[in-house]
């Protein structure tokens, strides 16, 4: 379960089952929730690796607190004081009721037969010991790995529907042709009636321009341009279901040379900072709206959208400013579930910046320069997908709370860091990671990290998290001046059910023909890492020394190494055409 599952769930005043272990060789207790969370990581060995042998374990013991099933399967209690702890091999537990938690079904541990059976037969379910409990809740979904793969496709399918929808209000049927019908746009605009179209012929035309009907802006390709004359934003849309297409824009107003917005309420936080500044086409509670085809020159924002759900910008070109102080962004949805898609931005501040976009779908655009490409803070549910990102200090950056976001196939390459990701339960995969100072920086938990090629960056792979709750598996990371870099605490354990990655030619055999090499790899380990560049590196790591150094590193606290560790590395990349294209600089 992720933060945010935990902190709904006791806003509510539901109780989780939970565990504590006091683990051999770590200094505080760990605690799980879920009960279902700590059998997996105890039958994994995972936990092992990482704090030692548990010493007691610990489960919440719902005997004598009344438990009862509510919405969604949560446990709500009759009894005050809360639930008390019992020694998790002294409890029986209930399985298959209809207890749940956001994970899924979960375990309800009594200290008492007499309890669980009264729980079992009023919420069904059967009654097993601690020794048969793994065999009876069954393998853990690590960190929601389905989920997240489904979630990529159907939002793909959201996507695909949102921009066909759109697609129809270019179709719509010409009312007004601007130099003929009327002598001006905003004549034009004022005149037509809603569900048409207005077409601007090529030339030069005085914008500054207010809609609020329904109607699509239709241009003849770059040579008709909407110049706004330095003042102010160029076009600004009230209304659902406009599009603004085959155009060009120039004149816009300079970074906050305006007020706050007219529609802004309440204290001026960092989203309406960002909205004051003049944009090229502003969209504000403008649902089901479209921009396509469009070319914006600006020192400001390109495009943005508050409250404007369902809207697409595609085929969108932005120039913004040449240095980041003095640019914004080049699409700005805000409060709005939006698609952009097969765009090009360069300069300004940042490529894509969202802010509570929940749901929404960037993919196949190319962004080079600026500050980050696409930039995320409080988004959740987001897709980020297919795009090439270039010479920025941070290609994709998730900040401030996200969770279930999925940054999948993206080419950041030649950036000061890749991908910078923190939150709950996302997915990372298909990513190309090259030439970065950093690759990934990774400050998120309950993630999957797979399936990416990270090669000739200064650092691979870096984990700041307190615990080690990601899954990083069946990645190539080769070429890399250091591979990877931990933080403090435990150890982290980059291996999922006997599969690892792909650390380049690990010293050492594969022996069963299983595709992992026979032992263990350090990627923060100077002698691994040493050892797997040096010539003569597999006879190295076979050394009596060396295996005897390893042996008591690993089981005396005081020596006991911290950092990473792949305890099935694999002899050969998962991508070799991909790595090899990376490596030779022929990746594109």
């Amino acid at each position: 379960m992720t933060g945010v599952d935990v902190a709904t769930a006791e806003a509510r005043g539901y109780e989780i089952p939970r565990a504590q272990v006091f683990y051999g060789q770590y200094e505080y207790v760990v605690g799980y929730y879920g009960i279902e969370s700590l059998v997996s990581q105890l039958e994994s060995g995972t936990a092992r690796r990482q704090f030692g042998n548990p010493l007691a374990v610990f489960v919440t013991d719902f005997s004598g607190a009344g438990p009862s099933v509510v919405d969604g399967g949560y446990l709500d209690l009759r009894t005050d004081p809360a639930v008390g702890w019992v020694r998790a091999d002294e409890a029986v537990y209930v399985v298959d009721s209809s207890a749940a938690v956001a994970a899924g079904p979960t375990a309800v541990p009594f200290s008492e037969r007499s309890a669980a059976r009264a729980f079992a037969d009023e919420y069904g379910g059967r009654i097993v010991s601690w020794r048969t409990l793994p065999g009876a809740v069954g393998p853990a979904d690590r960190v929601g790995a389905r989920t997240l793969r489904e979630s990529v496709r159907s939002r793909s399918t959201w996507a695909n529907r949102t921009v066909d929808a759109r697609q129809g209000l270019r179709e719509r049927p010409v009312s007004i042709v601007v130099g003929e019908d009327v002598p001006t746009l905003s004549a034009a605009v004022a005149a037509a009636p809603p569900n048409t179209t207005v077409q601007v012929p090529p030339g030069r035309f005085e914008a500054n321009l207010t809609v609020e009907k329904p109607v699509t802006i239709r241009g003849a390709g770059r040579e008709t341009i909407l110049d706004g004359g330095g003042n102010g934003s160029v076009v600004r849309v009230r209304s659902d279901r406009v599009a603004v297409t085959s155009l060009s824009i120039t004149g816009v107003g300079p970074v906050g040379s305006r007020s706050p917005p007219e529609d802004a309420d309440g204290p001026v936080t960092t989203p309406l900072v960002y909205a004051r500044s003049d944009t090229g086409i502003g969209f504000v509670g403008a649902n089901e709206s479209l921009v396509a085809d469009v070319h914006i020159d600006t020192v400001s924002t390109g495009v943005a959208l508050r409250r404007s759900d369902r809207s697409v910008v595609r085929n969108l070109s932005v120039r913004g400013a040449e240095t980041i102080a003095e640019g914004s962004m080049g699409v700005l949805p805000i409060s709005s579930r939006v698609v952009v898609e097969d765009s090009e931005i360069r300069g300004g501040r940042d490529g894509v910046y969202t802010h509570r976009a929940h749901g929404s779908v960037i993919r196949d655009n190319r962004l080079v320069g600026g500050r980050y490409g696409v930039h995320e803070m409080y988004t959740s549910d987001l897709l980020v997908a297919n795009n090439t990102i270039r010479e920025t200090k941070g290609a994709v950056v998730l900040m401030t709370r996200p969770e279930n976001n999925a940054i999948v196939g993206n080419d950041a390459v030649d950036n000061r860091a890749g991908i910078l990701a923190v939150g709950d339960t996302s997915l990372f995969t298909d990513n190309v990671v090259a030439g970065n100072r950093i690759g990934f920086n990774l400050g998120s938990t309950r993630s999957l990290v797979t399936n990416n090629t990270v090669a000739g960056n200064e650092i691979g792979l870096r984990s700041v998290t307190l615990l080690p709750t990601n899954d990083v598996v069946g990645n190539d990371v080769v070429g890399n001046e250091r591979p990877a870099v931990v933080s403090g605490g435990p150890v982290h354990v980059w291996t999922v059910e006997r599969r690892g990655n792909y650390w380049g030619p690990v010293p050492g055999l594969d022996r069963d023909g299983d595709g992992a090499v026979d032992r263990a790899f350090r990627p923060t380990g100077r002698v691994d890492v040493v050892g797997s560049r040096a010539p003569g590196g597999p006879t190295l790591s076979r050394a009596p020394a060396l295996r005897l150094l390893r042996a008591v590193a690993g089981s005396v606290p005081g020596l006991r190494e911290g950092g990473a560790i792949d305890t099935a590395p694999r002899a050969e990349p998962v991508h070799p055409d991909r790595l090899q294209e990376v490596q030779n600089g022929t990746y594109e």
